[in-house]
């Protein structure tokens, strides 16, 4: 028997956890299903920075920058969701760039808005579509210069020159970053599909995966699911918030609303980290009598420190088509997916730079590092022992798309737990898969923040 050398007290730790889990888990990917898809937030931030852009683009490029009207575009978008379900910024676009004319829409809509410029805006657009000659003070849009995109509608709505806010450097600018945002992930996915297939090549003429001997601790099983399901979700993701939250709230009433969501992710993720990690290092004392920083029981395997970084960065070139191609399958095949990571809307909405630096250091140090540890450098090991390599690979992917709780997200990143368990078996570095887990987090990153206007 699998459980014969092990304790009762272990085997009721593992159970309860493993039920624990299962409803953490499944009330997650339930949940996931209300929250809105950021890609339709990315989506018309594009559109928006091309509009914005449109001045500054050569005409000789245009026709490959813009196919459509970046502004009916917008408006195309927002039409096929339920008025009621748009943001209350979004209302104001959907009516502003709206063909009609019709004053009926108006009424009583301004009494649903809780922001009381958007209610005088209401107001004024309402008047417009009564008197078309009807001229506002136009001084009073001021209010408006912050959210450059929404001043520049409402100079083309009601006929005034913006040309003091959208200037020709702003608009350069602008077109910088639709560069960006357009050519990085091409050139990525371009690269990436030379790798793969390079790689591919290899493999079919060597006959061989090359891939380099990976070794366990020696864990069993149990303690697995001890530290996943004990220490990642119940102890991680269920009792440790309880704390992080209370410490940020009580040290937070007198900063911003976007500070205070920043810290509450920085230190929800150190203090999620701590417990498995504790468990890690209990488990490897227990195994060797001491834990000492010096020997790398983990394989981290820094030194050649070039051929560590290369390797994830090689890897993660690689993976970037098969994802990405995952994703425009997955939004093919399913309309409006929900159940994005709360954390992309967040960084694509934020404007405070502290608050932005916080989600940096979250996203591209601390959530590698703690993952990689946990996933390609403790379970990976352990399953390809006892399951064989390619069983490890596909079973702790799974796990670990399973663990971010986003059933919209779980195919795409099922494809890049593969890909980072390959890493980390074919470097024989976990150091390279960390690298590779940073860029790709960090390249999700660039592209949210090129997305700010």
């Amino acid at each position: 028997m699998i459980f014969k050398n092990i304790s009762k007290s272990k085997l009721t730790l593992a159970f309860i956890s493993i039920v624990i889990t299962f409803f953490v888990w499944q009330q997650g990917l339930r949940d996931s299903l209300n929250r809105p898809s950021v890609s339709f937030d990315i989506s018309q931030k594009e559109q928006e920075i091309t509009e914005l852009s449109v001045q500054s683009i050569p005409v000789n490029l245009k026709k490959f920058f813009i196919i459509n009207d970046p502004v009916d575009q917008i408006n195309k978008s927002l039409s096929e969701v339920s008025f009621e379900q748009l943001t209350e910024r979004n209302k104001i676009i959907r009516i502003i760039t709206s063909e009609s004319n019709d004053s009926i829409i108006y009424k009583n809509i301004s009494k649903d808005f809780e922001n009381k410029n958007f209610k005088f805006l209401i107001d004024e657009i309402e008047k417009k579509s009564i008197k078309n000659t009807y001229n506002p003070n136009y001084e009073k849009f001021d209010l408006f210069k912050g959210d450059r995109f929404l001043y520049h509608l409402l100079s083309k709505k009601f006929d005034f020159d913006d040309s003091s806010l959208i200037t020709k450097s702003f608009s350069s600018k602008m077109f910088f970053k639709l560069l960006a945002i357009r050519l990085i992930p091409l050139l990525t996915i371009l690269i990436g599909s030379i790798l793969a297939l390079k790689i591919l090549w290899n493999t079919i003429s060597l006959k061989k995966y090359g891939w380099k001997e990976i070794k366990s601790l020696d864990l069993e099983l149990i303690d697995m699911v001890l530290l996943i399901a004990g220490g990642f979700v119940v102890l991680g993701e269920v009792v440790s918030p309880l704390f992080s939250i209370s410490l940020v709230e009580l040290f937070s009433k007198n900063i911003s609303n976007e500070l205070s969501q920043s810290l509450k992710i920085f230190f929800g993720y150190l203090f999620m980290a701590i417990p498995p990690l504790g468990i890690v290092y209990y488990q490897i004392k227990s195994l060797n009598g001491e834990f000492t920083f010096k020997k790398d029981y983990l394989h981290f395997n820094f030194l050649p420190i070039k051929y560590a970084i290369i390797q994830g960065i090689k890897g993660w070139l690689t993976i970037v088509p098969f994802v990405l191609l995952i994703s425009l399958i997955m939004n093919s095949l399913i309309d409006n997916q929900n159940g994005s990571n709360p954390l992309l809307e967040i960084v694509l909405n934020n404007n405070n730079y502290l608050s932005f630096i916080l989600l940096f250091i979250t996203t591209t140090l601390l959530a590698p590092l703690f993952e990689e540890i946990i996933f390609r450098g403790i379970l990976l090991p352990t399953l390809s022992r006892d399951f064989g390599v390619i069983l490890g690979i596909i079973v702790s992917a799974f796990i670990f798309a399973l663990a971010h709780l986003s059933l919209g997200e779980m195919p795409p990143l099922f494809i890049l737990g593969i890909g980072l368990a390959i890493t980390r078996i074919a470097s024989g570095s976990l150091f390279s898969s960390i690298i590779m887990h940073s860029l790709w987090n960090g390249l999700t990153f660039l592209n949210l923040f090129l997305l700010r206007i």
